[in-house]
């Protein structure tokens, strides 16, 4: 009820009304008391002319004078009647409205909602509407044989007595929220306004009480709030009060060195298969059963007894140490732990608790899941830092064999954040334009003829060449190997291009350029390089495309296609570092390269071990009886060479021709091999 309606019921509450009716029967007596008054006073007035005194010898005026004595009488006693009849209408009109107004307040109180109550000073119900008895279930003998205090919630007594002190006190109305018990036993939460009453001396002796039931209203804020910081599938605390609740831990840790915590971050190997295999809907329910599982594992660990670190405030009770970041992430907080190690306990049992099969769909599935766990010892004052060194110990569990679990430390610490910096400079040496292309020359083992280059990428920075090895890996995750790559075969085109005018011969020299594996799963791929061809004007046949042996021969009919769309250009297919992956010869037989490169692991030691010179020799002959040219990468030695001139291998690159340089030193190359050949030929 509003505050205007409130005053009204209060005006027109069943103690208010005695009250006025007391005034109206006052006003009533005083009036008929009055009437007398005037009555027996002219009454004697019109008597006093019948006493012997008035009986003496009289003349025709005097009995004049009498009449209009009577007349004035009679006037008088016409206008007290009228006056009379009016005020008994006024008197007769106000019981009409205090009748009305008392039946409007019976209808109000009897058909609220709200529960509208009277209660005097000393808590005693004097008045109580009917909708106590829908709302809370008490019928009015059950409300007269106790207090108004009575069934509020022992927590709340205290609170709703000060309110109601205070609201006679100060005579403003006082609104709260406090719990009231239900006859059926149950709490339900009222919103209560308790507005003043005054008696004739000003003084407050009585309370009007207006009460609405707000449970559902609080049960919904309630419920409001929870999903707000839970997980809506496994019901556990979500990312935002998760990280609440670390920045808390973080900053009790900073107070009290004596205090120490542990982050559990834990993500599901190959959660995704089970997704593509089994359908999203048998995941979320492998990650249901799976927060059970977990919630049993962190219950275990804060059995383990541990007394509290002097000085260091209890934790609250509703504090959530486990939480599900998002997808098949979960994180555990670990509080007030003695030592780290208890950490690795922790996640050795959670490991544990996995082995065991899950049941959905009435399928066993068996997961394992990669743990990476950070201490309060890091040097990270933030909740986001903590947790990213958790994430970083993780994926070096991953990479480390899955199943496993990690521990960050400085030094992890201290490589991610350069790892993060490369990639910034990456980006801007790339807007930059800071790479360039290195070239090395393929030689012909037959003739010593420079045939080729491999197009090579370098950073160039102010204070040096980078090595690709400290940059390419970074590249390759970022995905900014994908325009490196295309801004390389551009210039290498052209390049390519050039030399081929300056030094025409048969064949002309050809290119090779690298096809890394986050480029070879690009749809566009086939045109971006039809692109660079084309705006080179280059021959395809004398551009080579190198491919790593993993993806080439890996999943066949993905592969396979995109092979056939780049040979559909007409340019020439190579595998990169054959011999370390695990080629089918079967499948080698159906994918259509040109040429195999074999891995400078095999020749850099063919010298001296005889079982890498095996390996050679049974790759050179595969490769030829498939119809397959052969470059062998790495050659340093003169023995290397020679050893690859007798067993028939065509072509050959590494330091004992040349190391990668740029174009210029190229130039000087060619031309000195070309004057070096004619200056054979001639001789």
């Amino acid at each position: 009820m509003n505050q205007q309606a409130f005053q009204q019921v209060s005006a027109n509450s069943p103690e208010a009304i005695p009250v006025q009716m007391r005034r109206i029967e006052g006003r009533e007596w005083w009036l008929w008391g009055f009437a007398v008054a005037v009555t027996m006073a002219l009454t004697l007035g019109i008597i006093s002319f019948t006493f012997p005194w008035f009986n003496r010898e009289t003349d025709v005026a005097y009995w004049f004078d009498l009449k209009e004595w009577v007349r004035g009488l009679a006037a008088l006693v016409l206008l007290f009647d009228i006056y009379a009849i009016y005020q008994h209408l006024q008197l007769h009109r106000i019981r009409r409205q205090l009748a009305e107004r008392d039946q409007l307040f019976q209808l109000i109180s009897e058909n609220a909602d709200d529960m509208i109550a009277l209660v005097d000073g000393d808590g005693r119900r004097l008045y109580n509407s009917p909708a106590y008895q829908k709302v809370l279930g008490y019928s009015p003998e059950d409300l007269k044989s106790t207090s108004s205090i009575e069934h509020i919630h022992p927590d709340d007594r205290l609170r709703v007595l000060q309110a109601a002190e205070k609201a006679r006190l100060s005579g403003q109305a006082e609104r709260m929220e406090y719990r009231v018990l239900h006859k059926n036993g149950t709490w339900r939460t009222l919103e209560s306004t308790a507005s003043p009453i005054r008696n004739a001396k000003g003084q407050t002796d009585k309370l009007v009480i207006v009460n609405r039931d707000i449970t559902d209203r609080k049960r919904a804020e309630e419920l409001l709030a929870h999903n707000a910081f839970h997980d809506g599938l496994t019901n556990l605390a979500n990312r935002a009060l998760f990280m609440d609740r670390l920045q808390h831990a973080l900053t009790l840790s900073k107070r009290h060195p004596n205090y120490k915590f542990a982050v559990l971050l834990i993500d599901i190997d190959e959660f995704k298969i089970v997704n593509d295999s089994m359908g999203h809907s048998a995941g979320d329910e492998l990650l249901i059963q799976l927060a059970e599982r977990l919630k049993g594992s962190v219950r275990q660990a804060d059995t383990v007894a541990r007394p509290r670190a002097s000085g260091v405030p209890e934790r609250p009770s509703n504090d959530d140490t486990l939480a599900r970041l998002g997808g098949d992430e979960f994180t555990i907080l670990l509080d007030d732990i003695r030592d780290p190690i208890e950490a690795v306990r922790v996640a050795e049992r959670v490991q544990a608790e996995l082995t065991s099969p899950f049941v959905v769909n009435r399928q066993e599935i068996v997961i394992s899941a990669s743990i990476g766990i950070a201490a309060s010892s890091s040097p990270q004052t933030e909740a986001e830092e903590l947790l990213r060194d958790a994430d970083l110990a993780m994926y070096r569990a991953k990479r480390a064999g899955k199943a496993r679990c990690e521990v960050s430390d400085p030094a992890m610490h201290a490589s991610a954040v350069r790892r993060l910096s490369l990639e910034t400079d990456l980006r801007r040496a790339l807007d930059r334009g800071e790479f360039r292309v290195y070239y090395q020359p393929i030689m012909s083992l037959q003739t010593g003829k420079i045939v080729g280059f491999e197009a090579l990428t370098r950073w160039q920075r102010p204070e040096g060449i980078v090595s690709p090895i400290d940059f390419i890996a970074v590249a390759e995750e970022t995905g900014l190997i994908i325009p490196m790559n295309r801004q390389l075969l551009h210039e290498a085109c052209q390049q390519l291009r050039s030399w081929q005018t300056e030094f025409p011969s048969t064949p002309p020299l050809t290119l090779s350029v690298n096809i890394t594996s986050r480029e070879f799963a690009l749809p566009d791929l086939p045109n971006d390089i039809r692109k660079s061809i084309v705006q080179t004007g280059v021959d395809p046949s004398c551009v080579q495309l190198e491919i790593i042996e993993t993806i080439a021969m890996g999943d066949a009919e993905k592969s396979g296609q995109v092979l056939e769309r780049l040979k559909a250009l007409g340019v020439r297919l190579s595998i990169d570092d054959f011999g370390t992956g695990y080629s089918s010869l079967s499948r080698l037989r159906r994918i259509p390269v040109d040429t195999l490169k074999i891995d400078r692991t095999f020749i850099s030691n063919m010298d001296r071990d005889r079982e890498n010179r095996a390996i050679v020799r049974t790759i050179i002959i595969l490769a030829h009886n498939l119809g397959l040219k052969v470059v062998a990468e790495g050659t340093e030695t003169e023995e290397q060479v020679n050893l690859l001139k007798h067993l028939d291998c065509e072509m050959a690159q590494g330091y004992f021709y040349s190391r990668p340089g740029p174009a210029e030193a190229m130039l000087k190359l060619l031309a000195s091999n070309r004057s070096a050949r004619a200056t054979s030929v001639g001789g």
